[in-house]
């Protein structure tokens, strides 16, 4: 993730049509309040980005809704040559709890990255999509990595990455872009729930319901604190889908 730049912009919703390891009890589930950001028929209130490409172009079809799936499908690729994207939420948030069950499927296109072999994620506190140029690779933001086990070893989901951002682990100041937060290991195609809860600038994530880490101080690089941006999930080279994603409200 090395091409980026920020905009320090009001996050207003845009228009388009189409840590530490943590023994606390989980979050309580309470489903009055849910917002589903997902609506498993197509990707109203979603809008794509990809390098190379306009805000709001699908490139090759690569986000699609498939058996009331959100997907991530490569199908209409031959090769990867460098575009990333992102598939945006309209509305940016604070303070809430995000909730989504996954699976990877499939293989890897052609020429994608080592790394990005069963790898999306979600980007939070993301900068407002309008200011990403066209050859940006990733935006500003936290990323919350969704991570697949290769069948054996370790690889665990919800690690952190810091395009553009820094933050705090384990009480003090990092500045290193990838964090290993001793997530689970999940291999196969099998279905898998995670949620993270925002508050500002501080984060905690949840696997199956266990917590694997909590971290605060969140911010830009040049130190201005980060607590507020959109959301968005990845098409980096690797097939995925989500059954749900869903986003409950909290207080500040």
């Amino acid at each position: 993730m090395t091409k980026f730049f920020f905009c320090l912009t009001l996050l207003v919703p845009f228009t388009l049509v189409h840590g530490q390891q943590s023994e606390s009890k989980p979050i309580a589930d309470q489903e009055e309040g849910w917002i589903q950001l997902f609506n498993g028929k197509d990707l109203t209130d979603w809008a794509p980005k990809f390098v190379g490409s306009d805000l709001g172009v699908n490139f090759r079809d690569t986000f699609q809704v498939k058996d009331g799936l959100l997907t991530v499908d490569y199908s209409k690729w031959d090769k990867f040559n460098g575009e990333f994207g992102h598939l945006y939420y309209r509305t940016p948030y604070s303070h809430y709890r995000l909730r989504s069950t996954y699976r990877f499927i499939g293989t890897q296109v052609k020429g994608g990255p080592g790394w990005a072999n069963r790898n999306n994620g979600f980007m939070l506190h993301c900068q407002d999509p309008k200011t990403i140029g066209k050859t940006q690779d990733f935006p500003a933001s936290v990323e919350v990595q969704l991570l697949g086990g290769f069948g054996k070893g370790d690889r665990g989901t919800l690690n952190i990455c810091t395009p553009g951002t820094q933050l705090h682990w384990q009480g003090k100041l990092t500045k290193s872009h990838v964090i290993n937060t001793g997530g689970p290991t999940f291999h196969g195609d099998q279905w898998v729930t995670v949620e993270i809860e925002v508050r500002g600038d501080k984060f905690k994530h949840l696997a199956e319901g266990k917590v694997v880490c909590q971290y605060d101080g969140v911010q830009l690089d040049d130190g201005t604190p980060l607590t507020k941006g959109y959301i968005s999930i990845q098409a980096e080279t690797a097939p995925i889908q989500f059954k749900s994603i869903e986003l409950l409200p909290l207080k500040e």
